[in-house]
This record gives C-alpha cells, structure tokens and sequence, in this order.
C-alpha cells in the first residue's frame, strides 16, 4: 500500500459500521491508527460488526452519536449512507476537521489501477463486467463497493500492477479530495436521490466529481447518446471516450467494450463474456418457478429508470411488488409500461402512499406491511404464466440494511412458498 505512514497514530473516527465502516474500521487500525466508530442504529447488523472488529481497543459507540466521538479527531471518515445533515458531519464541520468518504481512504492507500463506474443506473452490472473482463484477460482484478467487499477492505490485498474495478456512488464521491482514477465512467444520468439533492444540477455536480482529479494521462468514458453527459467533455481535462448503444449490445455492454478497447483487450474476448454473463444477484435474478409462476429478484431496482427496463426485459404478465424508502424519484415514469405489461401491483414501504397515487385509476394496487406478505398475495393474484416481480423503485433503508437483505428476504420468502406448495394438502 501507499501512504501508511500518514495513518499511523492519527485520531480518526468512522462514521457508520456497516460493512463499509467495519472494512475500514479494521484497515485502520492495522494502519497503527487510534480509530472510534459511531452509529446511530444500535440493530443486529451493528452488533454483529462490533463483534468483527479486530480490536477491543476500537472504540464503539452505537444507537447515538456524541460530540466525543467528534471532537480533536484529525479526520472523520463517513459511510455512503450517512446524509449531509447528520450530527458527525455538522459537528466535524464545526470543529474544522477534514471529512472524506471510504473510497478516498481506499484510493489514498490504493497502488493499482482504478476504473471507476458511476451512474443513476447499471453500475453493478458494469463493475461486474469489467471485472470478468480484465480476470479473463489475465490481470489480477478486485471487484468492489456495493458488490463484494468494501474497497478499504481489499486494499491490502493490491498490488501495483494489480486493477480495481470499483462502482462510485454520487454520495460517495461528495466527499473526495484526490482521488484520481485511470478510467472514469459515467454510463447515464437520469433523475434519483432527489431526496438527497435540491435537484437536477447539484446531483449532476456530485457525479462530474469522478473526474475532477484527472489529467491528460487519464481517461473520462462517457454515454454519447445523453447530451448533458456529452457535454460533460469541456469540462476535463481527461482525455474523452464515447460510448454508444450498438446493434447487439445493450448500453452497458457498449461501456464495458469501450472499456476493453482502452486496455487494448480483444473484442472477442470481451463479446464472449458478454454470452457466457448471467447476470448479477438482485438484479433481474430468476429465484424459483411455484405452480407455473416465476418469481423474480429485481432488488437492486432503485429507480424508475431500472424498473422500466426490467419491465421491458419480461414477457410474461407480471405482478409487481414495490416501494421501500422514497428517493425522490418521478414513478410516473413506469406508468405507460406498467399500464401494457402489469396485472397487479403489491406495495410496501414508506413510499407506499405515494406510489399508489401514481397507479391508482390504472391498476389494481394492494398493501402489505411486510415484503412475506407482499410475496403470498402476489402469489395469490398471479395466474399460471405470471412472473411475480420484486422492483421497488425505493432504496431498502425503510425495512432493510440495503438492497442485498431485501433481495435475501424475499428469496427466502419464495423458498418457504415453495416448500408449503410442495406439500401434500
């Protein structure tokens, strides 16, 4: 690694100890730092990540947060999920201390090449890609940030000439300072997170800061067909590659090629792992089939946008579940495609309320408090030939730790559908 000398007995605190605080609440401390980590939730995920600190010396606190924990600290580092307006970062202003995001402490120590994927949509799927991309091409490759571990936890593990394929969040990279990626991509923008951003423009700031650092040496992929990305090439001093849709290839697929053609990685190796993908866990993910309904995993559907295209991606008529915590997000935007392709639409969460006021006079809309209960009246509405589908458009915080419980929740609530359909009655 670079730079651990910077860490060593420096007073820092972590704000949040989900997976990413707990990654980097570890690396820390292997650093030689004097590390304390807050949490205002005091749940079994918490518990459960105190009892994975390789320390009892780390400092804990969980369920509040206290000025202590803020206080004569040289550095807060902050978890994606921890808003603007929380106490830490309020008070760590007020005292005057830097505060960066995990993947700037991740990236300060990191010797490998990044390729940073950002975007309202389809990040995962072109993280996940590029990573089988590089492994089949023979490099040393580490996946990270909303799939497989945390960048600060495999940092370690990275050599120089080693590549991190890395998804970029918007929260994320509002608190960056250097970070500086070999490869910056941003594969769309569209509206999200409006629950975060005054609108339109302040999130699109947070997106450009993938690139801020970048120099001539570096690349800026970009998304073509969208002008306000397009634009976007005045802006750096990277230098700009295009992508757009080509026929046989849907635009991650386009973004992932470009990418390959950077690297000087042959095309058809590239295309050849474009036929062999299966997709990602919780992204249109097929779970099981009860009765001659299927059911379908779309967690990681957070927005409208993702949605549609899952819509888009089913044949069959399809029970919808969804709702969760509100982003902000236009719903509006489903309503054509559901009004041809939805039979019925079963909703959960805080967004509930709202979301039924966008389907209600068009669809048939049904409650339910838990998402098992969502599953078994989807499964009592559907007819043979139906796919129920798990797309919320809502982020999971309302009901889950993230989108990847709230996938494993349903999953499970299918498999115990299937096992008492199974039964002889």
């Amino acid at each position: 690694m670079r730079n651990t000398g910077y860490y060593k007995n420096k007073k820092i605190t972590i704000v949040g100890l989900a997976r990413s605080g707990l990654a980097c609440a570890n690396l820390l401390y292997d650093l030689g730092t004097d590390v304390c980590v807050t949490d205002n939730k005091d749940t079994d995920i918490t518990r459960s990540n105190v009892i994975k600190l390789k320390s009892k010396n780390i400092r804990i606190e969980l369920g509040r947060h206290t000025q202590d924990f803020i206080k004569d600290k040289d550095l807060i580092v902050i978890s994606p999920g921890v808003p603007n307006n929380a106490l830490p970062v309020i008070w760590a202003k007020d005292f005057k201390i830097p505060i960066i995001s995990e993947i700037e402490l991740a990236a300060d120590l990191c010797p490998g090449k990044i390729i940073a994927v950002t975007g309202s949509n389809g990040k995962t799927t072109v993280t996940t890609l590029i990573g089988k991309m590089l492994e089949e091409a023979g490099k040393e490759v580490f996946v990270c940030g909303n799939i497989g571990n945390p960048f600060s936890g495999e940092v370690e593990k990275i050599r120089k000439d080693d590549c991190v394929s890395l998804e970029v969040s918007s929260f994320q990279l509002e608190r960056i300072r250097a970070f500086k990626p070999k490869i910056s991509v941003i594969l769309n923008f569209t509206s999200n997170h409006m629950d975060r951003y005054r609108d339109m423009q302040e999130y699109l700031e947070a997106k450009k800061r993938i690139f801020i650092n970048q120099d001539k040496t570096d690349y800026l992929v970009l998304n073509y067909e969208e002008p306000v990305l397009r634009e976007l090439a005045r802006e750096t001093k990277a230098q700009v590659i295009y992508f757009s849709h080509k026929q046989d290839l849907n635009p991650n697929e386009a973004a992932v090629l470009t990418i390959g053609s950077i690297l000087d990685i042959d095309e058809r190796l590239v295309l050849n792992i474009f036929r062999e993908f299966n997709g990602i866990e919780h992204r249109l993910e097929y779970v099981t089939e009860i009765n001659n309904i299927k059911f379908i995993n779309d967690s990681k559907a957070t927005t409208a946008d993702s949605t549609v295209w899952a819509l888009k991606s089913i044949n069959e008529p399809i029970v919808l579940i969804a709702g969760g915590k509100d982003k902000g997000v236009d719903y509006k935007a489903v309503l054509d495609l559901a009004c041809k392709k939805v039979r019925d639409v079963i909703l959960i969460g805080e967004a509930k309320q709202k979301l039924e006021s966008v389907f209600r006079g068009f669809l048939p809309v049904d409650e339910a408090v838990t998402l098992e209960e969502a599953v078994r009246k989807a499964y009592v509405k559907a007819k043979a030939g139906d796919s129920v589908l798990l797309s919320p458009m809502c982020s999971s915080f309302d009901m889950f730790s993230d989108y990847e419980e709230r996938g494993k929740v349903f999953k499970e609530a299918v498999y115990a559908l299937a096992r008492e359909e199974s039964l002889p009655r």
